[in-house]
């Protein structure tokens, strides 16, 4: 018996629409619709509540097969901030123990790295907060201006600590066991570009565009012949791109290339586009990017708007209601505000 049928079982007991359990649960019926319906399983924090409302004990509601606990751990990990010590072990000995098993194995790599990762960001927001405090209180010393820019992301001048040839030694043999991978090729892309080995990246474009037939091969050419200078090429590129068929994943790339020419107007509306072309469940990429738009041109009020929007995305495309994602954006906007 998996969890959703038995809260469509122990609802339908209870005699209760899907929208009075949404109600009484401070979620969407649109959440409640795709638990029952397998689609999705309700966050770890919940669970109490849900048990407690139906009267049953939390072992009551389901027997989870081993992908569903691993799902269970990647919607708490995308739903905290900082775990303590004790609880980043408990969730490491569960995924340890699940990548003895073959079958899991793969999974449960992935989510470590999700949780290290997660636990990494965590710790650069703290570095972030406590390197401001360091500048301000230390009057400017340089030591601590350079940790709050480390924390921060800031660009590093210095070519021996920004380059990425570890990166591209470990992507370029990857690629060359596995020349069908599209993810990793473009991954190996990017980093060539970053690193100005332009060369390079040219000749692993031609490798991916004999079986590339999307938008990526001619948005790689942008890139490649903009980090060159050639800017007649470039703006070929672009005209091929902006003549093709739209998809919400083209569109999401035509404003970031608007945004990075500084041409706002167009690029809100690609990113726009974009989010009307995506089916649901709806990404927030294109939202967000329009929000910190909004907060370069000194636009608060229409910042406020694409961070409200952010948070109807979670709320009606994700059921996510509570969380550090959301609470976020709420520091967002009550920053603007």
């Amino acid at each position: 018996m998996d969890m959703g049928k038995e809260i469509r079982r122990l609802r339908n007991d209870s005699g209760l629409t899907q929208e009075a359990l949404a109600a009484a649960l401070n979620v969407t019926a649109q959440t409640i619709s795709k638990w029952e319906c397998g689609n999705s399983i309700p966050d770890v924090q919940l669970l109490p509540e849900i048990a407690v409302f139906f009267g049953v004990t939390i072992d009551q509601l389901f027997t989870m097969s081993p992908e569903q606990q691993m799902e269970r751990i990647e919607n708490r990990i995308y739903s905290r901030g900082l775990f303590s010590e004790a609880e980043q072990r408990q969730l490491e000995q569960q995924l340890h123990v699940f990548a003895e098993n073959p079958a899991q194995e793969g999974r449960a790599e992935l989510l470590l790295a999700v949780l290290y990762n997660h636990q990494a960001e965590q710790y650069r927001l703290l570095a972030v907060e406590h390197g401001k405090q360091a500048v301000e209180k230390t009057g400017g010393d340089s030591e601590a201006v350079s940790e709050l820019a480390n924390a921060w992301g800031s660009y590093m001048p210095d070519w021996n600590v920004r380059n990425h040839h570890a990166l591209i030694e470990w992507f370029s043999d990857y690629c060359r066991r596995n020349p069908a991978n599209r993810a990793a090729h473009l991954w190996l892309l990017d980093n060539l570009i970053d690193d100005r080995r332009l060369a390079e990246a040219r000749q692993w474009l031609e490798k991916f565009a004999q079986t590339d037939r999307t938008f990526r091969t001619p948005y790689y050419r942008y890139l490649i012949a903009l980090a060159a200078g050639e800017r007649g090429a470039a703006d070929a590129a672009l005209d091929e791109l902006e003549t093709m068929e739209p998809d919400w994943c083209l569109g999401l790339i035509l404003g970031d290339i608007y945004t990075q020419r500084q041409e706002y107007d167009r690029a809100i509306a690609w990113y726009r586009r974009a989010q009307e072309l995506q089916p649901s469940p709806k990404f927030i990429d294109g939202a967000t990017s329009i929000a910190h738009i909004c907060e370069i041109r000194g636009d608060p009020s229409g910042a406020i708007e694409a961070y409200r929007e952010i948070l109807r995305l979670l709320r009606e495309d994700w059921g996510i209601v509570s969380g550090e994602q959301c609470e976020a954006v709420e520091r967002a906007i009550q920053k603007l505000r």
